[in-house]
């Protein structure tokens, strides 16, 4: 099973972004549940390495990556739009 910052580089189509998004679904599903079994310290990141655990915390760390990283591109791309969930997981 490959690890979502590996299926992140493998972007480049529709096909391969959908399963970027199932394994990001999954890895957040998975942190949920292993939180419920044996909570992380709140000051840290999750089991999975999740930041932000709500979807305003998560889309507002999205968008801050963007801001402050200036990679996201002009033109749209699969790959961009994969990179810019990421960075909602990850983006404190």
């Amino acid at each position: 099973m490959s690890s979502i910052p590996e299926l992140l580089e493998r972007v480049t189509d529709r096909q391969s972004f959908l399963a970027f998004d199932r394994a990001l679904i999954a890895d957040r599903e998975d942190e949920v549940a292993s939180e419920q079994a044996q909570p992380s310290s709140p000051y840290g990141p999750g089991a999975n390495g999740w930041e932000n655990g709500t979807i305003e915390q998560y889309m507002e760390a999205a968008l801050a990556w963007a801001k402050d990283s200036g990679q996201l591109p002009e033109e749209p791309s699969w790959r961009a739009f994969a990179t810019f969930l990421y960075a909602g997981k990850i983006y404190e």
